[in-house]
């Protein structure tokens, strides 16, 4: 089998102390991991990015804003419960995982006590399963003229990731500072190093940004559980790329400018915009599976700044698709012999054109 196509040559080493559990502060004093050729590695700060970009250059950024997901409640029976809402399926219904689920079957009832306010409550129901993702559809009784919506901020909290566990992180640090349209349930984390002062930089050097709309699922973090990653079932994701940013787009290329995706969702939403509209870029608004993976012909991203991602992940193989497989492993060894911090509240990356293979 091609290496390039086998789950286990995607697999590296991470000492556990090499995983963020809080982020930086300021946001923009992460470091910045520079690849500015097919054999060079730079090490930066974010706030040393504006020194890297063009004039002409577009970052591309994801607006989608992390929405209060996780819930405590308890059963009728008075065990704890806990709640992760992935997405509304229908009006007040919402596809959640529960902990511990297995007990969950259909009627089974989960009540909710506003943490800052114990006289509001909540009662959801299960009224179906999820094969796909192992959860639950839970429908929620709300008072007239109320939505989930409306009383989520009461009853809710921020989620971080399952390998931060022992974080001082506050929720507004899980957000990026262009956080706009609710709905994900994880943060596009390549957008958290942003900072007022970077973005008046980049704009005093003729730099200028434009945004997507992906709203982070679970599905972004499903493990590839298949050694033959050709077969592996891409989760569908759905995006909006506006008219305004295909436009930005077109310029930027017209003039000579180059897209510089912020994150792997930015990833996901151009290229896979470009995959349903083959030819001339169109705006689209819909849903994606694209599964991008070594041997992908790129057709709107020029370069990338991303964080470091998981063993065996989706992301990983992503990333892998602009540098090469073997290249980014070397470049994440060298990334933890520098002592950088991985995954999500960790450093970042910059991927500049002149690095790319494919």
């Amino acid at each position: 089998m091609n290496p390039d196509q086998s789950l286990s040559s995607y697999d590296y080493d991470l000492p556990p102390e090499r995983i963020a559990q809080t982020p930086v502060t300021p946001r923009d004093r992460s470091r910045l991991l520079v690849l500015d050729s097919v054999d060079s590695i730079q090490h930066q700060h974010f706030y040393h990015l504006v020194d890297w970009l063009q004039p002409n250059d577009l970052l591309v950024m994801n607006n989608t804003k992390v929405i209060p997901a996780r819930l405590h409640g308890r059963k009728t029976t008075g065990a704890p419960v806990e709640v992760l809402l992935l997405e509304e399926r229908s009006a007040d219904t919402w596809l959640a995982l529960v902990k511990p689920g297995k007990r969950f079957t259909l009627g089974s009832e989960i009540l909710f006590t506003a943490p800052h306010d114990l006289s509001q409550t909540l009662k959801a129901t299960v009224v179906d399963r999820d094969p796909e993702t192992g959860g639950r559809l839970l429908e929620f009784q709300l008072r007239p003229n109320q939505t989930l919506w409306s009383v989520l901020d009461d009853f809710g909290e921020i989620p971080f990731p399952p390998y931060v566990t022992d974080s001082e992180a506050k929720p507004d640090q899980y957000q990026t500072i262009y956080a706009e349209t609710p709905g994900a349930v994880a943060a596009p984390t390549a957008g958290l190093h942003f900072t007022p002062e970077v973005f008046a930089a980049l704009e005093a050097k003729g730099i200028e940004k434009t945004f997507v709309t992906l709203h982070v699922g679970v599905g972004t973090f499903r493990p590839v559980e298949v050694e033959d990653i050709t077969a592996h079932d891409m989760h569908y994701e759905w995006i909006d790329v506006p008219e305004e940013t295909v436009k930005k787009i077109r310029e930027t290329k017209a003039k000579g400018g180059r897209v510089i995706a912020v994150g792997t969702t930015v990833v996901r939403s151009l290229e896979g915009m470009a995959a349903a509209s083959p030819g001339e870029l169109q705006s689209f608004q819909g849903q994606t599976n694209l599964f991008i993976y070594p041997g992908y012909e790129w057709q709107v991203v020029d370069g990338l700044i991303t964080n470091f991602h998981l063993p065996k992940s989706s992301l990983l193989m992503l990333v892998s698709a602009l540098i090469g497989r073997e290249r980014l492993l070397d470049v994440y060894q060298a990334a933890i012999a520098q002592e950088y911090r991985f995954y999500s509240f960790g450093d970042a990356m910059l991927i500049l054109p002149e690095a790319k293979v494919f």
